[in-house]
């Protein structure tokens, strides 16, 4: 991966973290979306309108996240 490929993975990610205000941090936001992917390849419906033939999963959990069609809880205990 170069380096221009790294900077715009990290200005993609700090944008998605921008645009969901429920997460505070994009570490936060790395971790759902990774579970959420694991489920979608699992065999889970994706919950917006993207062809999953034609979309990573990471991408479809990327924007079910932005749109608010995950739920999620954070808990305090490690």
């Amino acid at each position: 991966m170069t380096d221009i490929e790294k900077h715009d993975e990290q200005t993609s990610i700090k944008k998605e973290t921008a645009q969901v205000p429920q997460i505070d941090s994009k570490y936060r936001l790395v971790l759902i979306a990774a579970q959420r992917a694991k489920q979608l390849q699992k065999g889970a419906k994706p919950r917006v309108n993207l062809d999953p033939r034609k979309t990573k999963p990471t991408v479809i959990a990327l924007e079910e996240i932005k749109q608010g069609k995950i739920m999620f809880e954070v808990s305090d205990e490690l």
